[in-house]
């Protein structure tokens, strides 16, 4: 069981919703978590409720430009620079850092495009001290570091867009995902497509910004950097995703990730997008989350190893 409280989070001037699930018990770890493009908290279906009840609180909150943050259209991808995106997530992430030995530890995870911006999150050498080095592991779920070919745009849209968000950055364009592509589960694939909060709708600044970081993961312009401040990482990502590519997940682990002691890579055979809602077979995933954060727990309050 968990309780769940809703708020919001005062950033920069912008009030963004926010939302927590809460262990009835000891919480043994916290989880801060950034969803994806075109996307919001309240489509995680089973996902935070059964990792509270094991102990595990999660915060999140709905991205500048999406969900609950939207408070009229010209709001509605509106995510600004990718300096102005990382700097939300720190400030968000900050507040939750352990003050002392016996806070518990927090982890820090994002799905698809907010994938993406955790790995570039924890990759900066700014925020090395104050953010990478007291989250005890990051993870990541079908992460943006490459779009599948299903989705891959031409190059003579990408050039023009970067070129026109240079003139009109605020200029609003619509970027629809086929439902299809994101789950297996028909059920998901309908609410998706009812759903108001789902409104596909990038600026060319956002969407220039989220292909740069793209790019910079892609080809290993942006990875852990040396002295080991990113502890631990997991990634997740399905064999059978139309949306971003599993082969980039894998290419960006395998290759860029060595200075990264404790790592792991989940490939998800057959399945598509959303890991968090493909199905029933999601139960594994929300398991597979879960069973890495709290082994990462139990090793930290063991105690020395004879």
């Amino acid at each position: 069981m968990a309780t769940e409280n809703e708020g919001t989070f005062e950033v920069n001037g912008h009030t963004l919703y926010c939302k927590s699930w809460l262990p009835n018990g000891p919480t043994k770890a916290k989880l801060i978590f950034f969803h994806g493009f075109s996307d919001h908290l309240g489509r995680y279906y089973n996902f935070f409720p059964s990792l509270a009840a094991r102990g595990i609180a999660v915060h999140g909150l709905d991205q500048r430009g999406w969900g609950q943050s939207v408070k009229k259209n010209a709001d509605r991808g509106l995510t600004g620079t990718t300096s102005q995106v990382l700097a939300d997530m720190a400030a968000f992430i900050k507040p939750h850092l352990p003050s002392s030995p016996s806070d518990p530890p927090v982890f820090v995870m994002g799905h698809s495009m907010g994938g993406g911006q955790v790995l570039t999150l924890a990759c900066q050498p700014e925020y090395q001290d104050s953010i990478v080095r007291p989250v005890r592991g990051w993870l990541v779920e079908s992460p943006f570091i490459g779009f599948s070919p299903e989705e891959e745009p031409s190059f003579l849209k990408v050039f023009a867009g970067r070129l026109a968000s240079k003139v009109l950055p605020h200029f609003q364009l619509s970027h629809t995902i086929m439902v299809e592509h994101l789950t297996r589960d028909p059920a998901v694939q309908k609410s998706l497509a009812e759903d108001a909060l789902v409104h596909n709708t990038g600026t060319l600044e956002g969407l220039a910004g989220l292909l740069d970081r793209t790019a910079a993961l892609a080809n290993g312009q942006t990875r852990p950097l040396p002295g080991g401040a990113l502890r631990s990482l997991w990634v997740g990502h399905g064999t059978k995703d139309k949306t971003t590519w599993f082969d980039a997940s894998k290419k960006y682990f395998d290759e860029f990730t060595g200075e990264v002691a404790d790592k792991e890579f989940k490939a998800y055979e057959g399945w598509y997008h959303q890991l968090h809602a493909d199905g029933p077979d999601s139960e594994e995933f929300y398991k597979d989350v879960g069973d890495w954060i709290l082994a990462r727990v139990e090793d930290d309050t063991a105690g020395p190893k004879l």
